[in-house]
Parts: structure tokens; sequence; C-alpha cells
């Protein structure tokens, strides 16, 4: 590459004439450094090659040295030639590419096809491993992850702020709900994860999306305060309140095949049926904005939280007021069902797990420190444990009742906007704030036994000890491994 400072004056030839005399022999310098380095590091075979390079290079090098006396001559009234810039950058970029492709081996045209293949071309790759091969332990364990199969879905990114997601309630597809006000629909697989379509539903964010219990429809509600029901197939818009709420609406809850619930920014909560044009209940015994609403399989209650600390129980049937619990000086962000609806667990933004009697929603009945970080998705695994996130970016599995951190199920680098569990069971996804969802297999779960009361515990290490889905392992783990090889060896001897 020629620089700009080797282009002298017209007015000063002698100056341009030495410095290019010495630019000549500092590249004749480096071209025979260059050949002999490569000359020592090829094999025999390889001499054509060397012959070839150096033949090059001597062609080079004397064009440099016929061209030396133009390069010092300047013309101010000569333009820039993009035509010869473009030719000379294709030829150095024809001679890099005849280099590589002449250097390349059939291994080699095999990972070009790995980068344009997707998930099918990383397996080609993987078959070129062999673990047995290597003695680096390292290498041994990273060659084993690679080959090991996938338990979950990858991780989808989008390019907008996620508000919310919904798994399908029969399908494997999850809805994607972004500040943008679009509901975006995936097919995920351990495989890969397609895109099936977007759906353009709000003029602002899209706060809460929701599938209907036969998963033929998306319910969503919006900042801009309306609500709609749109063909998950078709896109079509079925059903359409306009200005629903005075306030922006923060919650939606599907109850049943015709009735469901929202909630907004100002406390207020109204019960809708889809067989009519307006809302059938409203009620507003809160002054803050509504962070969850829930019912259980009877549905026969609804319960609502909300950021002012207050746990509000609504007759769905009579279309009152139950029962609101004395205020907490904290806001109840997230809830779940335990015990066989006998429990009623809620979250706060301090961290703290209260436990409710089902029935008695005046007072809870038990309190858990939880994790000592604002917490604000539930989403319950199996009958006794449920997974919790919030600011810090980590979800974390909790027994409940009696309360213990059982450790880390996943992580985010940023906080954790939502939480959802798939139809099975199996998988969780959480969305951050960093525009992505990503996907956790919780399967062990099923096999996890049921806690004592009176079972010891450390939970010290119980709060940072990696579960199986985690990214991360534990450094016990790694030691015990080490004990289990000590143990073999000393049996072998």
């Amino acid at each position: 590459m020629r620089m700009r400072s080797n282009f002298k004056n017209p007015d000063d030839p002698s100056d341009g004439s030495e410095i290019d005399e010495v630019t000549d022999a500092v590249l004749e310098d480096d071209v025979e450094l260059m050949i002999n380095a490569r000359v020592e590091d090829w094999s025999e075979d390889d001499e054509d090659v060397v012959e070839a390079a150096e033949g090059n290079a001597e062609y080079d090098i004397g064009d440099e040295d016929t061209n030396s006396d133009d390069s010092s001559e300047f013309d101010p009234m000569a333009t820039d030639s993009d035509d010869s810039m473009s030719d000379g950058e294709a030829a150095g970029g024809s001679k890099a590419e005849n280099k590589t492709n002449s250097s390349a081996t059939p291994g080699g045209s095999k990972g070009n096809e790995d980068e344009g293949g997707g998930g099918g071309g990383s397996s080609k790759a993987v078959l070129e491993l062999n673990e047995d091969e290597e003695d680096d332990e390292t290498v041994k364990a990273i060659i084993a992850a690679i080959k090991k199969p996938r338990s979950s879905p990858p991780e989808i990114k989008l390019e907008d702020f996620v508000t919310d997601i919904c798994f399908h309630p029969l399908r494997d597809i999850i809805a994607i709900a972004t500040i943008t006000g679009d509901v975006a629909l995936y097919e995920y697989s351990n495989e890969g994860n397609k895109h099936l379509r977007t759906i353009e539903v709000h003029a602002k964010a899209c706060r809460d999306v929701e599938f209907s219990t036969d998963g033929l429809n998306v319910l969503t509600c919006s900042k801009d305060k309306s609500i709609m029901i749109t063909d998950m197939e078709t896109e079509k818009l079925k059903k359409f309140y306009e200005s629903a709420h005075e306030e922006p609406i923060n919650k939606l809850h599907v109850i049943d095949e015709n009735l469901f619930a929202t909630g907004d920014d100002g406390g207020t909560v109204k019960l809708w049926d889809l067989r009519t044009k307006n809302e059938i209940f409203a009620l507003k015994e809160v002054e803050d904005y509504v962070t969850q609403m829930l019912t259980n399989e009877a549905g026969k209650l609804l319960l609502v939280t909300s950021g002012d600390g207050y746990l509000t129980t609504l007759n769905i049937g009579a279309r009152k007021l139950y029962v609101q619990s004395e205020p907490y000086e904290e806001e109840l962000t997230c809830m779940g069902t335990y015990r066989g609806d006998s429990k009623l667990v809620v979250g706060t933004s301090k961290g703290n797990l209260y436990t409710f009697n089902w029935g008695q929603f005046g007072y809870h009945s038990d309190k858990f420190p939880g994790v000592k970080s604002s917490m604000s998705e539930m989403i319950p695994i199996t009958d006794r444990i449920a997974c919790v996130a919030g600011e810090e970016g980590i979800i974390r599995a909790v027994h409940i009742a009696p309360f213990r951190n059982l450790g880390i199920v996943g992580q985010h680098s940023m906080p954790i906007e939502s939480l959802d569990v798939s139809n099975s069971g199996e998988l969780i996804a959480s969305s951050s704030h960093n525009n992505d969802v990503r996907f956790w297999n919780v399967k062990y779960f099923e096999e996890f036994g049921d806690i004592k009361y009176n079972e010891k515990h450390n939970s010290y290490k119980e709060k940072r000890h990696n579960l199986p889905s985690s990214k991360f392992s534990n450094a016990s783990d790694f030691f015990s491994d080490l004990a289990k090889e000590g143990e073999e060896n000393n049996g072998d001897e």
C-alpha cells in the first residue's frame, strides 16, 4: 500500500528520489524476509508454491523499481481515478482469493458450507472432531458439549423491545409482543425457530398478549387504551375495543372461552364478555397500576395485585368485591397458586414471598425473604415449585411450603421483563431488556423430590447453585469430577 506521505511536491525532486530509494530498499528487505520465512515454514512438497511466490515477489519489486521515478513526480492537475483504484483493489482481492483457494483443503470447503448451512452445517463440523484423539481435558469437554444435542430451542433476538411473551395452549408456538405494538409469532423447536408472521395490532406499545383457550385468537392490550382480538392464522381483526379504559391498559387475563379481564395504570379492573360490546363489570379499589391478575381452576374469584401494595379479590359471578388485603409497604408484583390451589404465593418488589391460605386473602399466613432483589415475574412449574425473576436478570427456582431456594434456572445480562411456561410444562421462556427471548428446559423438576420442613439445608449455597438448565456449571461439580477420577485411578492401581 502506497502511503500518502510518499507523494512529494514536484518542486523538490531530490528529496522525493531519496525517499523512493529508501522505500524500495525497505520493500526489498521485507519481501526477502517474508519469502525466507515462508520457505522455512513450508514443506518440501510446497517447493513449487515457494518458487511461484519468489517469482511474483521479484516481479513486484521490479515494477516498484521501474515506477519509482514516476512516483516521485506529482501532477497537481491530475484527478483521482476510481477505475484504477477499483482495478487495483479487485486485482489484490483476486490474488488473495486465489491464494486462499490454492491452499484450501477439502475440509476447508466443508467449512464454507457450514457457514451458509445454518444448524445443519454445524453438525458436519462436529463430525470432524474426535474426542478420543485429544489429550487435553478442556478440549475434550468442549467437543463433548458441541456434540451434545440441544435440550431447548435457540434464542430469539428481536430488533424492538419485548414487552410480553405467551405460549400457545396447544401448539409449539410462542407470541412475542413488542413496544412498537406488533405481535410476532414463532414456531419453536430444539433444531431451530421459524418466524411465522408478525401481526400489526396497536399504534402504541402492546403491553400484554394472551391466547384464547382454544388457541385460535390472540388477545392484546396496549398503551393506546385499546383491546384487540385477532385471528392467529388470517390476522383478521375479530373484536376491537377502541377506548376500553380511561388509562393505558397494563394487564390482560383470559378467564374462559368468553370472559377476560383487564387492568390499567390507574388501578381500574374491568371484566369483559366476547359476546357483548362493552364491559360487564368495572371496579376501582386501588390507586396504582395493576401488576397481575389471576384465577384458579374453579374460575370463581379474580385476584388482582397492584403497585400500591394491595391484594384485591373480586367475585366474578356476583360482579362485586370479595375482599381486599391489608396494605403492604412494597409493591405486590406477581403471584401463583400451589398445593392444589390451597396456597396463594405473592412476590414483591423487595424480593419477599407472602403465602395466603386460599379464601383468606386479608393477610398472609407465612413469609419468606426470597432472593433479596426486586421480583416482577412468577411462573408455577409444578404444584410446589415456582420460577421467579426480576431486575437482577436471574431466573431462580423456589420450593413452596416449605420455602427453599433450589438454585438458578437461567440468566440474562439485563433485567427480565416476562416469563411463561409451555403447554407441555417442559420449557419456560423469558425475555429481557436486551430484546431477546430465551428458552430453558425444566423437565428435570418432574423428578424433584418433596422437601421436608425439618430437612437441613444451606441457604447461602442454594442461592448460587446452578441447575441443569443454567448456562453455567458449579465449581463443586468440577472438584467432584476430579475426586471421581482420583478414586478410579486408585482402584486401577
